[in-house]
C-alpha cells in the first residue's frame, strides 16, 4: 500500500497543506523546526488515530483553531481508500471511504505504517513502558480483536484498582464485586499475553536473519516476551489463567497495601539478547542501534505477511543517526519495496542511489513544496 495524497487543515504548524507522494521514496528536506516531523506525525496519526509524540490530542490542533483535520488517499491492492480524521475538543471522528466509524478500533489498520525515529532507539534501552506501547501499537495494526481486548482489560483493571484503593491499608478483603472483576481481569489479561507471545515469536522469526545480515553474521538476536515467570508460551489458556490467578492471590495483601494491581500484562516487557547478552544492559550503542534497526525492518516484513501489503515506512531524521553501513543496509532493503518518507536537513551526505532518485520536497515555515532534482 502507499499514501497518494495527504491534506492537512489546522494541524500543528500547518493552516493548510496538500501534498501528493510517489509510491517509492519521498524526501522532505528542511532546517530543523520547519515542520518536517509534523508531516510525518500527521501520517502516523492518520494511520493509528494517535500521535507517537504526545498523548494530548489538543497539541495536534493548530494554535487558535477549533479543530484539526487530516485526510489521506491510500492506494490499497483493491483500489484507492479515502481516510479522514478530525480532531476537536469533543474528541476524534474517523471516516473510512467517507463513512464515519463508530469505534476507532474499526478504523485502525486501514493504513499500516512503520515509524523509525531517533526516539525509537529507546525501544532497546528505554523503559518497559516504551516496549509495551510498541507491542500494543504494532499488534493493534493487524488485530482489531486485540485492540478491543486491550480496552476491556484497562477498563476492568481500573475497576479492580478502585476497590483496592478504597480498601487500601486494610488487612484482608471480602467483596463479591472484587472477585468478579478479578475473574474478568484474568480472562482479558491472558488474551493479551497470548497475543503478545505470538507477536514476539513472529518478530523473532523476521528480526533474527535481518540482524545477522546487518552484523555481517557476527551477532545473533533473540527477542523474548517476558511475563510472569511461571507462564510459558506453550501453555494452554487455562494453565496460564490458573498461574495468574495464583499469583494475584499471593499478592493480595501487597495489592491492598499499595492500592493497585501488581501482576499482569501492564507490567510485562520485551528483552533483546545479542549473542546471549542483554543488549539493553551490556550492548554498545552500535549494537543497540543495530537491534532497533532489525526490529523496524522485521516490522515491515511482519505487517506484509499479516496483511498481504507492504506498510508505509516513515524515517524521521533517523538516517543521520545511522553510520554509513547501517544506512546503506536500510536503503538497500527498502529499495523498490516499500513507500518511504524520509526527513533530513540535507541529502549531501547520503550518496545512496535510492535517495538520488527520490522525489524531493522543500519544507519551510509551515509550507512544503515538491521540487525537481535540478531545480
Amino acid at each position: 500500500m502507499h499514501i497518494e495524497q495527504l491534506k492537512l487543515r489546522n494541524y500543528r504548524s500547518y493552516e493548510s497543506l496538500d501534498l501528493s507522494f510517489s509510491p517509492n521514496i519521498n524526501v522532505l528536506i528542511g532546517e530543523n523546526a520547519q515542520g518536517k516531523t509534523n508531516i510525518m506525525e500527521a501520517i502516523y496519526v492518520l494511520a493509528m488515530a494517535k500521535s507517537h509524540r504526545t498523548s494530548n490530542d489538543r497539541e495536534l490542533i493548530r494554535w487558535g483553531a477549533d479543530y484539526g483535520k487530516i485526510e489521506g488517499a491510500v492506494q490499497r491492492k483493491y483500489g484507492v481508500l479515502p481516510l479522514e480524521l478530525t480532531l476537536s475538543k469533543k474528541g476524534k471522528k474517523a471516516r473510512v471511504n467517507h463513512l464515519e466509524q463508530q469505534r476507532l478500533s474499526d478504523y485502525i489498520g486501514q493504513l499500516n505504517v512503520v515509524m523509525f525515529a531517533p526516539e525509537d532507539l529507546h525501544l532497546i534501552k528505554g523503559s518497559p513502558q516504551v516496549r509495551r506501547r510498541f507491542l500494543d501499537m504494532e499488534i493493534g495494526q493487524v488485530s482489531r480483536v486485540y485492540l478491543h481486548d486491550l480496552l476491556q482489560f484497562h477498563k476492568v483493571m481500573r475497576q479492580r484498582n478502585a476497590i483496592l484503593k478504597a480498601n487500601q491499608g486494610r488487612s484482608g478483603l471480602t467483596d463479591v464485586m472484587f472477585d468478579v472483576y478479578t475473574d474478568q481481569y484474568v480472562d482479558m489479561a491472558i488474551r493479551i499475553i497470548r497475543k503478545r507471545f505470538e507477536f514476539a515469536e513472529m518478530l523473532q522469526k523476521w528480526a533474527e536473519p535481518i540482524h545477522k545480515g546487518i552484523s555481517r553474521g557476527l551477532e545473533e538476536l533473540v527477542i523474548t516476551y517476558e511475563t510472569l515467570k511461571d507462564i510459558e508460551p506453550d501453555q494452554s489458556a487455562e494453565e496460564m489463567a490458573a498461574r495468574l490467578r495464583d499469583r494475584l492471590e499471593g499478592l493480595r495483601q501487597r495489592e491492598l497495601d499499595r492500592g493497585v494491581t501488581l501482576a499482569g500484562p501492564h507490567r510485562d516487557d520485551l528483552t533483546f539478547l545479542v549473542n546471549g547478552h542483554d543488549v539493553q544492559v551490556y550492548g554498545s550503542q552500535g549494537q543497540q542501534r543495530t537491534a532497533a534497526l532489525s526490529l523496524k525492518l522485521a516490522e515491515i516484513e511482519l505487517l506484509r505477511q499479516e496483511t498481504g501489503e507492504s506498510p508505509v515506512l516513515l524515517l524521521d531524521d533517523v538516517l543521520s543517526e545511522l553510520d554509513d553501513y547501517r544506512q546503506s543496509h536500510l536503503l538497500n532493503t527498502i529499495q523498490g519495496q516499500v513507500q518511504t518518507l524520509v526527513t533530513t536537513t540535507n541529502v549531501d551526505g547520503i550518496m545512496h542511489e535510492t535517495i538520488q532518485k527520490a522525489d524531493l520536497y522543500r519544507v519551510s515555515a509551515g509550507t512544503a513544496e515538491h521540487e525537481n532534482h535540478d531545480d
